[in-house]
């Protein structure tokens, strides 16, 4: 191989290893939307979260702490809102993932109805936080998400 061909070469493994780099957060990317709170509340518009697919958010709290929290619609209308922790797991920092209608705990495995989400706390179901809707929006208190900081500390 000529070495105009080997630096040719090296170049284009070179710009497709700094391409897929670049795409990297795209495929690992954090799954999390931060949300900025205003006037002590963080909104979120009901219609980006209807969908009954849960959607992961967080927000910094008063002492810096990230507050992660999913939003899910469940089969009977309602909009569940809970930190993506439990009083059991929340030292592994994993977190739930969905899977249809129940919510799974990334470290135990433990399943979780979403219409019991904030319906049901302590243990291993995922902590809840207070939510209400006014207007086209989904809001929580900042004294609610600085209230449950201490789930989130070590993520």
């Amino acid at each position: 191989m000529k070495l105009s061909q080997k630096i040719f070469a090296s170049l284009t493994i070179l710009l497709m290893s700094l391409l897929m780099v670049s795409n990297a957060s795209a495929f690992f990317g954090s799954k999390f939307k931060t949300l900025k709170a205003e006037d002590g509340k963080v909104y979120i518009p009901v219609n980006k979260v209807n969908d009954g697919k849960a959607h992961y958010f967080k927000a910094k709290a008063a002492d810096g702490t990230e507050v992660d929290f999913f939003l899910v619609q469940s089969m009977d209308g309602v909009i569940r809102a809970a930190v993506d922790s439990c009083d059991v797991c929340y030292r592994s920092g994993k977190g739930y993932v969905q899977e249809g209608d129940v919510m799974v705990c990334e470290n135990c495995g433990r399943r979780f109805a979403t219409d019991r989400v904030n319906e049901v706390k302590g243990g291993c179901n995922p902590a809840p936080l207070k939510r209400v809707v006014e207007g086209e929006n989904l809001v929580i208190s900042m004294q609610e998400i600085n209230a449950n900081a201490w789930l989130c500390k070590y993520k």
